[in-house]
């Protein structure tokens, strides 16, 4: 039989080390590519011809027996970036986006589990989808128990002409139309192209903070999801996208001043006010020391204002990053809860989008919004752990750190200090790390959070990392979490 496995990446060798420093050995699952045959629904939206085969086997195929349906064609030669794209596209017709969140995350944790599983090595390369699967079979019953909804066709009668698309998408997003967005945004879509869409849906996605930062963790994971799927794969994804932004209770925010708009509106006028040259701006330590302190009390419209005097004083952007991700790596340690690991996710997503918008205003606003999100993730904490007083313990290995994860969290903190300063290489507790959230994973936001953190490890500024890394530790999975019981299942379905 013809070998099917993807090329092994030079950089996998040190995943491999990283699992073999906790003792897990090689996990040996196997890449691989087959379609099937299955009837469309005209009252279903359509999708890509080739794809919708094995959307219909995800959607179809019971929770129980998907894992060794999509395993036998794994070993025929299934692409992986085949199952990427039916996982989300079966996500998204399937699972109604508002509210963002709840049995929604089936859909948000898509790019989190492509992340990791790039990440990877290859020999876990399926753990992170097949887990999506199992997750995507559990949110489908649950939606179609309660709601039934279905994302379904669209009606072409009610496109605006290309001409006038964007126009009508912009007007339905300001009056918060939720019925009225669908046929601009698909209009949009067959007429835009990705990057002008993309500029748009950033700016929306980060206006309010609704859903604690789902909404742009949705605009990132997407766009990030698509570019590894195709173009061809975008209208149904942002249809369901263009419906999870108009989320909202109680009056339509057009029509008031509410608490989660009013950091976005404000930013609006505030980024007018940032220096034209405001990128030329030079690395400074104290200020990222002194905007680090300033989160501890701060409120959203203070954390603004003293972002754009940094910025027109000359301090980089850089800089005022390193302050923003060190503080959620703080709340993180200070207090484990939803909201504060939603932090971290959603600084993720805000730094992606600022690194990949080519319009300056949005990068202005997608900074001063990051500043003014975090007084609202920290609310009000009962203690502080001071990520800057972190002391290093020297002396442990990367298995007696992630133990100490699993019972004495501060102790593991320390010890990864120490760690990084004698070793001064990562990598093996990055990898490490992987290899326990592809082990012992259980939730989406095992995914996200741990995508998210070990990516911003490199966005943060040399000085900060290792102490960032150290707080947020606390949500990361330790060496004595009970395993997934999915993985057996998973190896045996790809190897069998």
């Amino acid at each position: 039989m013809k070998d099917t496995r993807l090329p092994r990446r030079a950089f996998l060798q040190t995943g491999l080390s990283g699992a073999a420093l906790l003792g897990l050995g090689d996990l040996g699952l196997f890449p691989a590519v087959s379609a099937r045959e299955a009837r469309l629904d005209p009252a279903r939206v359509a999708l890509d011809p080739g794809l919708e085969p094995l959307v219909r086997l995800v959607e179809a195929t019971p929770r129980e027996n998907l894992m060794e349906e999509m395993g036998s064609r794994v070993r025929k030669g299934l692409p992986y970036t085949d199952v990427l794209a039916a996982l989300l596209l079966a996500g998204v017709r399937n699972v109604q986006p508002r509210p963002v969140g709840f049995k929604f995350h089936t859909v948000l944790s898509v790019n989190a589990a492509h992340q990791s599983s790039l990440a990877g090595p290859d020999s876990d390369r399926w753990l992170p989808l097949f887990w999506g699967l199992d997750n995507f079979k559990v949110s489908q019953a649950d939606e179609a128990k309660k709601t039934g909804w279905k994302q379904g066709p669209v009606d072409d009668s009610r496109l605006p002409p290309p001409s006038r698309a964007k126009k009508a998408l912009v007007e339905a997003l300001e009056a918060w139309d939720v019925e009225g967005v669908d046929a601009p945004a698909v209009g949009f879509v067959r007429s835009a192209g990705a990057h002008e869409v993309f500029e748009l849906f950033a700016r929306y996605g980060a206006r309010d903070f609704r859903d604690i930062g789902h909404k742009l963790i949705l605009v990132a994971g997407a766009w990030r999801a698509l570019s590894c799927i195709g173009w061809q794969h975008a209208e149904p994804v942002l249809r369901s996208l263009a419906q999870a932004l108009q989320y909202f209770t109680g009056e339509n925010p057009a029509k008031g001043d509410q608490d989660a708009d009013r950091p976005g509106r404000q930013n609006l006028e505030l980024l007018k006010r940032i220096r034209a040259d405001w990128r030329e701006g030079k690395p400074d330590s104290a200020a990222t020391q002194d905007l680090l302190v300033a989160f501890r009390q701060g409120a959203p419209k203070e954390m603004a204002e003293k972002t754009v005097e940094l910025l027109n004083r000359g301090v980089s952007a850089q800089s005022v990053w390193d302050a923003a991700l060190a503080a959620t790596g703080e709340i993180v340690m200070s207090r484990v809860n939803i909201q504060s690991i939603h932090s971290q996710t959603t600084m993720n997503a805000l730094r992606y989008c600022y690194d990949y918008t080519a319009e300056d205003e949005t990068r202005r606003f997608l900074l001063l919004q990051a500043v003014s999100f975090i007084p609202l993730f920290r609310g009000k904490l009962d203690k502080v752990v001071k990520i800057d007083e972190l002391e290093p313990v020297g002396g442990a290995t990367v298995k007696e750190i992630f133990a100490d994860v699993s019972g004495d969290k501060s102790a593991a903190s320390a010890k990864l200090m120490g760690y990084l300063k004698e070793k001064g290489d990562p990598r093996p507790i990055l990898d490490a790390a992987r290899v326990l959230i592809f082990l012992k994973g259980r939730d989406a936001h095992d995914y996200k959070f741990s995508s998210a953190i070990l990516e911003d490890y490199y966005h943060l500024s040399p000085g900060w990392r290792d102490r960032f890394l150290a707080a947020c530790l606390h949500y990361l999975k330790g060496s004595g979490a009970p395993d997934n019981g999915l993985v057996p299942r998973i190896r045996e379905a790809v190897r069998a």
